[in-house]
Parts: C-alpha cells; sequence; structure tokens
C-alpha cells in the first residue's frame, strides 16, 4: 500500500494493507470520494490512473527497476513479472535464486498498465537496465523508481542466499547505485534522487493522513504507518540541509506532479497538502 499510494494517491484497503497475498481485482472498485477505488482486493480497474499515465500524456518517459525480477525464469517474467490474476502471490518470500517480490513493486497492481503486456514489459524492468539508461539524458526517464530485492533492502536477514541482509546489504546497495545515479548525466542537470523506506515501526502518523472511505486506518497498527526518514540528494538541495518538516506519501506523489506540470491524483490532491517547499529545496538553479 506504500508503493500503490506513491504513485496513484490511492489510500490502503485491507488487501493492499496485508501484502496482496491473493492477486485478485479491488472489487467492486467504484469511483469514491477523493478519486478513490472503493473495495478489497489488489489490482486496480482501469479507470483508475497512475502516475505512469500522468506522465505518458505529457510526452514525458517513465521506467520502474525492480533488482532480481526474472533472476528465476520459472518463478517470474524478467518484465512486468506477477502471478496469474486470482493466483496466491508466490513471489512474496525469497528464495536462494531470486529474491524479487511483486508486492513492492507498485506498477503490476494497475490494470491499466498490466492489461497491455507490451507497455507494461517496456516500463517495468529489471535493475540490471538501469546503468545502460543512466549513460545520457537522452536513455534516462523523466521519472524513476528502483527498488532493491528483500535482501539488499533491509528486510531479511539473513537472507536467502546467505548474504547478511539488514543494514550491512542495504548499504552496501547505496554504495554501488548512489555514484552511478549521482555521477550520471541527468542527475547532474536538473536531478532529484530520494532514498526513503517502505514502513515504521509504530502506529503513528503525520500530515492529515486519510484512510479510504470506509476502509482501515492507514498502517497495520493505526492511524498511521510509522514515521520514517528519507534522503534528498539534487543540485537543488545545498549538502547538509535537514528538514524537520513532515511530509506523506501523497505530499512526495503532488511533489513530482507540480515538478512536471501535472495534476494532483488521490489523496495528493487533498486542500492542506504541502508538497516539498524550501526547508528541501535550499539551493536555487543555476
Amino acid at each position: 500500500d506504500n508503493y500503490i499510494a506513491l504513485i496513484s494517491g490511492q489510500a490502503p484497503n485491507p488487501d493492499t494493507q496485508h501484502d496482496c497475498h491473493k492477486y485478485v481485482p479491488v472489487l467492486p472498485g467504484t469511483r469514491g470520494p477523493h478519486g478513490q477505488a472503493l473495495g478489497t482486493g489488489c489490482v486496480y480497474p482501469s479507470w483508475v490512473r497512475s502516475l505512469p499515465d500522468q506522465l505518458e500524456a505529457a510526452h514525458l518517459t517513465w521506467k520502474g527497476y525492480f533488482q532480481d525480477m526474472g533472476k528465476d525464469p520459472a518463478r517470474e517474467a524478467a518484465t512486468c513479472a506477477h502471478v496469474p490474476l486470482g493466483a496466491k502471490d508466490w513471489t512474496e518470500l525469497a528464495t536462494a535464486k531470486d529474491q524479487y517480490a511483486a508486492k513492492h513493486n507498485p506498477f503490476v497492481y494497475f490494470a491499466a498498465i498490466v492489461d497491455n503486456k507490451p507497455r507494461c514489459d517496456a516500463h517495468v524492468v529489471n535493475l540490471d537496465h538501469l546503468e545502460h539508461d543512466l549513460a545520457s539524458v537522452a536513455t534516462t526517464p523523466n521519472y524513476n523508481f528502483i527498488v532493491p530485492d528483500l535482501c539488499d533492502d533491509g528486510h531479511d536477514a539473513p537472507c536467502a542466499n546467505g548474504q547478511p541482509g539488514g543494514l550491512i546489504s542495504a548499504n552496501a546497495f547505496l554504495e554501488k547505485w548512489v555514484p552511478r545515479i549521482t555521477a550520471s548525466p541527468a542527475f547532474k542537470k536538473n536531478g532529484l534522487l530520494l532514498i526513503t523506506f517502505d514502513e515504521g515501526t509504530t502506529g503513528k502518523s503525520c500530515c492529515g493522513e486519510q484512510p479510504q472511505p470506509g476502509g482501515p486506518l492507514p498502517g497495520k497498527f493505526g492511524p498511521g504507518g510509522g514515521r520514517i526518514g528519507a534522503v534528498a540528494l539534487s543540485p537543488f538541495i545545498k549538502p547538509g540541509t535537514v528538514s524537520n518538516m513532515t511530509y506523506n506519501h501523497y505530499a512526495f506523489l503532488r511533489t513530482v506532479e507540480d515538478f512536471f506540470g501535472l495534476s494532483h491524483l488521490g489523496y495528493a490532491a487533498g486542500a492542506e497538502l504541502k508538497p516539498f517547499g524550501h526547508d528541501v529545496f535550499t539551493r536555487a538553479p543555476k
């Protein structure tokens, strides 16, 4: 539900909040207040728009990069990887050969994306594609969503493949990829890299986080999913900048939409919601 919120403004429902153990449609999937798709289930109906829909309509590019996707071809495909509709999600737990998890891939929970297989295959790919795409501004998508596997995201410790996991593996992942991203022409020109986490360990909330009408409170413990930190790197941020302002999933979605001149989806359209401000972006563009 954290990942889905970041690209669509959709609040948790009982199934997305519990990691979508079965890959089933959101039903009844009717349109509720604030653009929320009402009901239970995991795959949002085609009328639900996500950030990729907005970007493509504005002639902008996007891609999702997922570590280990398709590493074991018998387990899942190398692009747009998800189990069949109605099936139990067997990617929830890592194996020694493959630690990809579809529950950390928000794009495969939107019918508008997965029902168009060529579109999904072109945009939802293995992390190995990233290094090539970073080589030039022309090949770097305008919006990139990068997710480590269940070991390098710090979730498992030890990992199914014998690696230590936890913060040791998460740090090694960042040591590998952050310098590659920040050295890329697109990042140097006008980029932003946001490094964040998918959950906390308390029920604290902030920033007016709203539930789906009739749905569960955000976070398994309610009223929120816990407070987390984030690191933002950009030519528009002075090194050493610290902000104590609180922002939620929808605030970041709104920030991205504002970057690209897009309208606001779901709860990112909240009247009181504030995008990242001068507390974050402390350096004027050159």
